[in-house]
Formats: structure tokens, sequence, C-alpha cells
């Protein structure tokens, strides 16, 4: 039995199961979700990285990084680098600092990070 057929037999998609997954596991951190934070007020929460992608902005280079606690998704932006050590795919952190809105994203420019422990460790 392959995982496609785990999921039909289920009833459940995969999207979901990673939202359960990731729900369960930052809420013993008591943090805002994603989906409740506010914005243009500083704020710490947590995710896990799903995407990393680096890009210039006004000629500078900067680290994109998409992270998702289960509720929502952030973009957080480290403007002048183009790597961040430790900081990698599937990765989890806090971030603290103000989120703003860029077009349809919510987005959160150099904040202060702390990268969580992974997971059985």
């Amino acid at each position: 039995m392959g995982l496609r057929d785990l999921f039909s037999k289920s009833g459940t998609s995969r999207t979901e199961l990673i939202t359960e997954r990731l729900s369960d596991q930052f809420e013993h951190l008591q943090l805002v979700s994603l989906a409740d934070m506010p914005l243009r007020e500083r704020v710490e929460v947590c995710g896990e990285i799903r995407r990393m992608t680096v890009k210039p902005r006004a000629g500078i280079p900067a680290v994109e990084v998409e992270i998702n606690d289960g509720t929502g998704e952030l973009t957080v932006i480290f403007s002048g680098r183009q790597r961040i050590p430790g900081i990698g795919h599937n990765r989890c952190l806090t971030v603290c600092g103000v989120a703003h809105t860029e077009g349809t994203r919510r987005v959160m420019l150099n904040p202060r990070y702390q990268l969580l422990p992974r997971l059985g460790q």
C-alpha cells in the first residue's frame, strides 16, 4: 500500500495531515498563531520552514523564508544576507518582530529568530 492509497482510504488530504501535525507541534509553545497574528504590532510567532529563496530587494540580496504553523503562512525576510547558518527546509523557528502586508502576503522584515530543536533531539 502506497502513501497515496493511505490518503484516499483515510479520507484525509495531505494538506490536512500537515496542518494537524504543525498545529500539534507548536501548541505547547503557547505563541500567537499565524492566523491570529496582528499586523503592525510586535509579536512572537513560530512555524516550520516550507520555502526558502534568495532574491534581491532594491539591489540588496535578501533571504526570504516562508514559515507555516498549520494555521497560516508568514514570509520572513532577512535583508543583506545570502544565507543564514542553521536555517533550512523543514527546520522550525520562532521569530519576533513586526509584520505587515505586501500585496497578498504577510511579511516580517529582519526579525529576531531562534531555531527550535529538531524533533527527537
